[in-house]
């Protein structure tokens, strides 16, 4: 049972839905158990901007407002801008990478991102904080995976080692217990559970790093990056997707017009890397999902303060 289960005289409290406690916020609130979620929350993003910065990253802030859509327009919220339309901005890589290809070399951004998923799943909301980067890189993408690594270890002090597999390894453990999938096969949330016990059981590792994902198994990525791709995961569910972009302008609009988005209203930032850009590595984190998994709480809208999700706009 835990404390807050309790009353004062120690009897069993009546137990209270999480739509009547995010219904009365405020004196939800006033629970220090519940504030004391919020205060870990800020430090997460204070580790996040120190660590960054003591590494020569600038903090940038883009527009949430864009004129197309980055992820192929699935789960987008479009808007009406004016005379035309707009959609909100889902976490795209677009303006990190538009500064490195302004040599600014290292970027992060701590930013409110918008999906317009229907799903009400323990981990789902419609608007979140994301914190996300792009570094540039010099001989081999795998300097930034460890920056982003090291970033987890620095939130979670004692964590072992970074724990590193590549995409193939995951399938052979996930083959030992049972489960056969495809080498382009992407893997289900409930197969990623699956993997993150076998990890914890193999190699005592809550946190680890899925690399050199197959190119077919990300949609959404594929037409703005290249065949190298990466997740990270903590207790078996993914807290980051990343990978190397796409930095030549004549290949990012070959794929731009396979996956049918229009070249024209992305014409400034493919247009960015025609001066010259750097190779360059990006990975994007959802701070309440960590959150919520760091501490256990089960359902995401524990680790914020106030939800949106397709049920809830208020408060």
């Amino acid at each position: 049972m835990r404390p807050d289960d309790l009353s004062v005289d120690g009897t069993q409290a009546p137990h209270i839905s999480q739509d009547t406690r995010l219904d009365n916020r405020v004196i939800d609130l006033r629970i220090p158990a519940n504030q004391a979620i919020y205060r870990v929350e800020a430090g997460v993003c204070k580790i996040f901007r120190d660590t960054l910065d003591a590494k020569g990253f600038v903090e940038i802030h883009t527009p949430k407002i864009i004129s197309a859509t980055s992820e192929g327009g699935a789960s987008v919220f479009q808007v009406t801008y004016f005379k035309s339309n707009a959609y909100l901005a889902q976490f795209p890589p677009f303006y990190k990478q538009m500064a490195v290809a302004a040599d600014f070399g290292k970027v992060y951004t701590i930013e409110a991102v918008f999906r317009a998923e229907s799903t009400n799943g323990h981990r789902d909301l419609t608007e979140f904080v994301g914190l996300g980067l792009e570094m540039a890189f010099g001989y081999h993408y795998q300097a930034v995976v460890d920056t982003i690594g090291d970033l987890f270890i620095q939130f979670v002090k004692g964590l072992p080692e970074r724990l590193h597999l590549e995409y193939r390894e995951s399938l052979t453990l996930l083959a030992e217990d049972g489960i056969q999938m495809g080498f382009e096969e992407d893997s289900s949330t409930d197969n990623e559970r699956i993997l993150g016990r076998i990890v914890k059981a193999k190699y005592h590792a809550d946190f680890y790093i899925l690399d050199e994902y197959p190119l077919t198994v990300r949609p959404f990525i594929q037409c703005l990056i290249q065949i190298i791709l990466y997740d990270m995961f903590m207790r078996g569910e993914e807290i980051l997707s990343g990978a190397e972009r796409i930095h030549d302008p004549q290949l990012l609009v070959h794929y731009v017009k396979h996956h049918q988005i229009n070249v024209n209203q992305i014409k400034s930032y493919i247009d960015a890397f025609r001066y010259g850009c750097p190779p360059h590595v990006g990975g994007n984190i959802g701070l309440e999902r960590v959150v919520m998994l760091y501490l256990g709480l089960g359902n995401v809208r524990k680790a914020t303060m106030f939800p949106r999700d397709p049920k809830r706009v208020t408060p």
